[in-house]
């Protein structure tokens, strides 16, 4: 077996432990499971280029390593691969690797990642703009500029940044008036935060049951300053959020967003913040890429 991995070499794990370091344990993990891999850290502006030419020169199996953001930055080459590319998830939160059921260090997640086998899955598109999990606005645009801010002033922990972030974030929120469409259905709302997920999540660490279910779950968190905030982070932390009274979930598989200021706003697509302005149409793309997820564990 070898494998190709493309590495962001701006990602936290790699900056932590250092290039030469990281690329020698990488390579060590993949030996250990009876592969040969050729590691090749990139910058973030040649991700997909790399990715690319891994998919379409080499009979090694391609591999994308880094986090939530790095995977939505090489979305439009996944969605052209002809064949399934690994992923191996070094982010802070890595909402699509758990989905995967990619975890743990990173000699386990090389492990499972060579023993996965190809999925499926749904991806989301933002007008122009694709992405592969989350899209919101309100809270979850600020936590992720917040965390970008928090991670440059903390770099030494990405735990730390994260939870600076999330209190800042809890703290500095402020409502925003949307007009929202989803199917036939049509709300007008005063919201701290929309967040708009590709298929349904739930638990406490927010898994998705499938990834090919071909909805959007739109969840609206009403608007009732700190207190509210606080009481919808902890419901989410407790894994009890579906109950929360302040929160809102309506499913669809095409969502029309409009901010009624009509300001150009900030919007997150995993974790990766942009400007927009105008209607903000989301629709599926049905099981667009192929992607190698870990094997179930056997009863």
């Amino acid at each position: 077996m070898r494998h190709t991995v493309v590495v962001n070499a701006r990602a936290g794990t790699v900056l932590e432990a250092g290039a030469d370091v990281f690329s020698a344990r990488l390579a060590a993990a993949f030996a250990a499971r009876g592969s040969a891999a050729e590691v090749k850290l990139v910058s973030p502006r040649e991700l997909d280029d790399a990715l690319a030419l891994a998919i379409e020169t080499s009979d090694a199996v391609p591999v994308i390593a880094g986090g939530d953001g790095t995977i939505n930055r090489v979305l439009p080459v996944l969605i052209q691969a002809a064949r399934p590319v690994g992923i191996l998830p070094m982010g802070t939160v890595n909402v699509l690797g758990r989905d995967l059921g990619l975890y743990g260090s990173l000699e386990q997640q090389v492990a499972a990642l060579c023993a996965g086998e190809p999925v499926a899955m749904d991806v989301g598109r933002v007008n122009d703009r694709l992405f592969h999990s989350l899209s919101g606005l309100g809270f979850f645009s600020l936590m992720a500029r917040e965390r970008e801010q928090a991670r440059r002033r903390i770099p030494f922990s990405r735990v730390a940044a994260f939870g600076l972030a999330a209190a800042r974030s809890i703290l500095f929120t402020r409502p925003i008036s949307v007009d929202i469409r989803i199917g036939e259905e049509h709300l007008v709302v005063d919201a701290d935060a929309v967040l708009i997920t590709v298929n349904r999540f739930d638990g406490a660490e927010w898994r998705r049951g499938e990834l090919d279910g071909g909805v959007f779950e739109v969840h609206i968190l009403n608007a009732g300053g700190l207190y509210s905030r606080s009481k919808a982070a902890l419901s989410v932390v407790s894994g009890r959020w579906r109950s929360s009274g302040n929160l809102t979930s309506v499913v669809g598989d095409e969502v029309v967003l409009q901010r009624r200021d009509k300001r150009r706003g900030h919007v997150t697509f995993d974790g990766e913040v942009e400007r927009k302005a105008g209607p903000l149409t989301y629709s599926l793309l049905p099981r667009a890429i192929r992607v190698i997820a870990a094997r179930p564990t056997s009863s």
